[in-house]
């Protein structure tokens, strides 16, 4: 692979829309001019198409190729259904870090039995601040010791299983309350305090050996205040490589995110992030895009723009990652949703909920009148696929058929808003299940509205856990950390007395 175009194109990672892979896609890998693949619940229907759009990536490539996906757990999940779902990061911390390893293995198992062998995973962001619309949950929480010994585990089990993991988002997201997705965010943490806190987890994973790490595209302004982290030539070569050591492989976030497009076009960001020394660049979605971004690399190597050195040394870590994680055995669908894998997440789920306060309505009295009061997703970052409502409502009137439901629309329609008054004036118990409320007034106006209507509350924290602080008039309130499949199976567990919860917070919860 000596020519300057497979050179340039084995640095780039694409995604396409669709249930199989475009016919340009295909020709791409066949030429050598794209690495890696990046797969979205778009491209999901069930294990066996999964299995086959795979086989037929791999099939394609002409090196070994690195098929990606988020699967993170908890909110950020692009498999499932037909595919064992796993408790959030902040979950795992919850439950004091002892399902991390089992739990990543699990996910690790199931991706790699499907083709996939990479996971964007974990994040190591410490969650600083309550107002990001981004990490939440994602994290393992505001201590950095605790989030490195989570994140170290997570590397172990997904590694283990034949699945790169990529820790993100270096060299750290959680210090801001804006959506990368969007806006270009600016953080001005000194360098000593991104070296004592946010670097701490990267150092953890990195002696796990972690096989990448993805960059951020948020300015520190200590190290850089033009450019943001994924474009900077401060933060790989003198922060990662540098002062962290870091040999393995480098990658950006998705370059289609408005913090990059509103400054820079494809061709500029990703000849910009090739030169700063990151290794493998993401452009997620547009096939035009891809091509403009692919011609830019060419003509900034060509250009020397792009050092013949940077060139070999990057294509020296790609390749290392690639044999280190190239797939040659056929899929293995036997391995989806176990009964090994399921009893390792239903125990993690149930490890990680807090019962933060019980007041004698957590289990629930039986023989009381209940109604649960549920409000959507509507404070997702674009980060989180639309997975609609959860299956919390089905699953408790599946064990309590007499629960009177009020499912909140988005908008939080007046006519919804009056529904939830009346269940909570007419019921004994109100469940009120929130979303990240804390982070919208008028879904705080609504959830203060139903706490004082209901005669006796409990607030079920179904995201961010900041949502209790937030809302302490309620009687009872406990925590899930996220609204994966064996989560919800927690909640109505914790709220009916199967079980006593024992998990602790890993973030200050206010109020």
């Amino acid at each position: 692979m000596d020519s300057i175009e497979q050179q340039m194109g084995q640095r780039l990672v694409v995604g396409f829309h669709g249930l199989t892979a475009p016919d340009y896609l295909l020709e791409w890998l066949e030429a050598g001019r794209v690495g890696g693949v990046i797969l979205f619940q778009r491209n999901v229907e069930n294990p066996e198409q999964l299995a086959a759009l795979t086989q037929s990536l791999h099939a394609a490539a002409r090196t070994p190729l690195l098929i990606g996906i988020d699967q993170e757990g908890g909110e950020v999940a692009r498999l499932r259904g037909w595919f064992t779902e796993a408790p959030s990061a902040m979950a795992l911390a919850a439950g004091g870090g002892q399902y991390a390893e089992a739990v990543a293995g699990v996910l690790g198992e199931e991706m790699r039995a499907l083709g996939i062998n990479w996971n964007f995973a974990p994040v190591v962001d410490i969650s600083y601040n309550a107002a990001n619309p981004s990490v939440g949950t994602r994290s393992p929480g505001a201590d950095p010791r605790r989030v490195a010994d989570v994140a170290a585990a997570q590397v172990a089990g997904y590694q283990a299983a034949g699945v790169a993991a990529c820790a993100k988002h270096f060299p750290g997201l959680g210090n801001t309350a804006i959506d990368t997705h969007v806006a270009l965010p600016s953080i001005d943490t000194p360098l000593e305090d991104l070296i004592d806190a946010d670097l701490l987890p990267y150092r953890a994973v990195i002696e796990a050996g972690v096989a990448s790490i993805m960059t951020t595209h948020t300015i520190f302004a200590a190290l850089d205040p033009a450019l943001p982290a994924t474009l900077s030539p401060n933060i790989v070569p003198t922060l990662l490589r540098g002062i962290l050591g870091f040999d393995g492989v480098a990658m950006t976030d998705c370059l289609e995110m408005g913090a990059i497009t509103a400054h820079h076009a494809p061709a500029e960001s990703a000849a910009l992030a090739a030169a700063a020394g990151v290794d493998l660049i993401l452009f997620s979605h547009t096939r035009e895009v891809q091509e403009e971004a692919y011609r830019g690399l060419i003509e900034a190597a060509r250009s020397g723009r792009i050092s013949e050195e940077n060139r070999v040394e990057s294509l020296r870590r790609i390749q290392a990652m690639k044999q280190a994680y190239a797939i040659t055995e056929p899929p293995n669908l036997d391995a989806i949703r176990s009964a090994a894998h399921i009893e390792t997440v239903t125990a993690a789920a149930q490890a990680g909920i807090q019962l933060v306060r019980a007041q004698g309505v957590v289990p629930l009295p039986d023989h009381v009148s209940v109604a649960l009061v549920e409000f959507p997703s509507i404070h997702d970052s674009v980060v989180f696929d639309a997975t609609g409502q959860t299956g919390l409502a089905a699953r408790l009137l599946a064990r309590r058929p007499d629960t009177t439901v009020v499912a909140l629309s988005r908008g939080l329609p007046e006519q919804d808003v009056e529904k939830a008054l009346d269940a909570a004036r007419s019921a004994g118990v109100t469940i009120l299940a929130t979303r990240s409320v804390h982070l919208s007034p008028e879904h705080m106006r609504v959830a203060n509205a139903v706490l004082s209507a209901a005669h006796i509350s409990v607030l079920v924290a179904l995201r961010n856990p900041y949502d209790v602080g937030a809302l302490p008039d309620a009687d009872a309130a406990l925590c899930s950390f996220g609204g994966a499949e064996p989560q919800l199976d927690a909640v109505i567990g914790a709220l009916l007395g199967d079980y006593v919860p024992t998990g602790s917070a890993s973030v200050t919860l206010g109020g």
